[in-house]
């Protein structure tokens, strides 16, 4: 495996590990409302973040802007939009599923979906090889790793009321919708190449001019994600609470934002690294990781302290079957 190569797992890895843990500090926010903390982790996840990152890492950035074509913009920006719908039904099924099952089934999903399409659509000759055959059954198999988590989450619910159960069964439809949603931010990036292709013309390195596809993308996404919080806010009166404990919940909505856009910020010179399956077989191998670690930070939250042998065994059986997926999805991404 060359240099590049171990470089650009590496990096997803690590892009996986903060991102599997981005979601973890709202355990800990003490007098905030979750739409407190979900506009403060917006505002700072979606747009400071990401237009500093673009104004110090693309030299000419609004040069590169203002030529583009508004198609470019308009494609881009709707994926985003898409996605930006997905993500508050991320936060909410998160709250309902908890770390673990909320990751299996929506961080899943969405990592089958966003391997496929763009694999489909920008590499349709590496199918009918063998190594393409290779990442399919690594696709194939991190399908039956997620629902056997899943499964595992569910047995962990041990929901016995008919109430409890049709709350479980609404939190899991929302995290179903927000699953078949969540891939559109990686089709933002697939897609909206052209715009790191004109970074690099305007001077900016290859494996930064990702930095420039991130606030277009981000942009359609902040809309939904700022409408919701801001409409939750006035419904609920929450908003006296921004004068609360500011500096503790402030401080963990800011570490969301920080790992979040961190961890999309290192997968896309990740995927750089990777080469020609960089957003496709690296975008399923940053979601494995991504539930892998959320599971495992479930575990050692408690989540899982109460539940049954056998909601436990099938746990590590679907976290075993996710690191063989990423075994032959990193072997089945070689030498292309």
């Amino acid at each position: 495996m060359s240099r590049a190569l171990w470089l650009g797992l590496l990096l997803t890895l690590f892009a996986g590990l903060l991102s599997g843990n981005c979601m973890l500090p709202m355990k800990f926010t003490k007098r905030w409302a979750w739409e407190n903390t979900w506009l403060v982790f917006s505002l700072v996840s979606l747009v400071v973040i990401p237009w500093g990152l673009a104004f110090t890492q693309v030299p000419g950035i609004t040069g590169v802007y203002r030529a583009l074509p508004a198609s470019v913009w308009l494609a881009t920006m709707g994926f985003g939009a898409a996605w930006g719908i997905a993500q508050v039904l991320f936060g909410l099924s998160i709250v309902r599923l908890g770390l673990a099952l909320g990751y299996a089934i929506i961080v899943g999903l969405g990592a089958v979906l966003g391997t496929v399409v763009p694999l489909l659509v920008q590499n349709r000759d590496v199918i009918a090889t063998g190594r393409g055959a290779l990442i399919l059954a690594g696709v194939a198999i991190m399908a039956l790793g997620i629902a056997v988590s899943a499964r595992a989450g569910r047995l962990r619910q041990g929901a016995t009321r008919a109430g409890t159960e049709r709350g479980y069964r609404t939190a899991l439809a929302l995290a179903l919708l927000c699953g078949l949603m969540a891939p559109m931010l990686n089709f933002a990036f697939a897609f909206g190449q052209s715009i790191a292709e004109a970074a690099v013309r305007q001077g900016a390195a290859p494996a930064a001019a990702g930095y420039a596809v991130w606030p277009v993308a981000l942009l359609g996404g902040l809309l939904p994600n700022l409408a919701y919080s801001v409409w939750l806010l006035s419904r609920n009166g929450t908003w006296s609470r921004f004068q609360d404990s500011w500096s503790l919940d402030a401080g963990l909505g800011c570490l969301m934002a920080v790992l979040w856009m961190g961890a999309f910020a290192i997968y896309g010179v990740g995927s750089f690294y990777l080469g020609k399956l960089g957003t496709s077989a690296g975008w399923a191998l940053f979601q494995i990781f991504m539930i892998i670690t959320a599971n495992v930070s479930g575990v050692l939250a408690g989540e899982w302290r109460v539940a049954s042998i056998k909601a436990k065994r099938e746990l590590w059986a679907g976290l075993a079957l996710l690191s063989l997926a990423t075994v032959m999805i990193a072997e089945g991404n070689l030498n292309l």
